[in-house]
């Protein structure tokens, strides 16, 4: 495998009509993703509810993050991250609308 050096906050689109998600690596047990978020949320009504653990960490903006079961919201900021168990329903509420909201996933098989 021959080395490929990125940069997380580099070679972001001007415009993000949706939110962008971006494969960076994946192997047999771990995907990570760049997701780039810019004033976009979650569909009303719509809940993730994935088969797998996923960790997310925000490095720029901010963020809230709303679990179904209790109602319970996180507010993100740059340097927050959070593990979502396997099943447990959630959905983006919040992004800034005027800064690139720039998040690292890892879906954990």
């Amino acid at each position: 495998m021959n080395p490929v050096k990125a940069n997380i906050f580099k070679n972001i689109p001007e415009q993000l009509p949706e939110e962008r998600f971006e494969c960076l690596f994946n192997r047999e047990n771990i995907k990570l993703e760049r997701i780039i978020s810019k004033g976009h949320s979650t569909t009303a009504g719509h809940w993730y509810d994935q088969d797998d653990d996923e960790w997310v960490m925000l490095l720029q903006g901010q963020a809230i993050l709303r679990y179904e079961q209790d109602n319970q919201t996180f507010h993100l900021h740059a340097g927050d991250y959070l593990l979502i168990p396997a099943h447990v329903r959630h959905r983006v509420e919040w992004t800034e609308p005027d800064t690139n909201t720039i998040w690292l996933a890892a879906h954990l098989y």
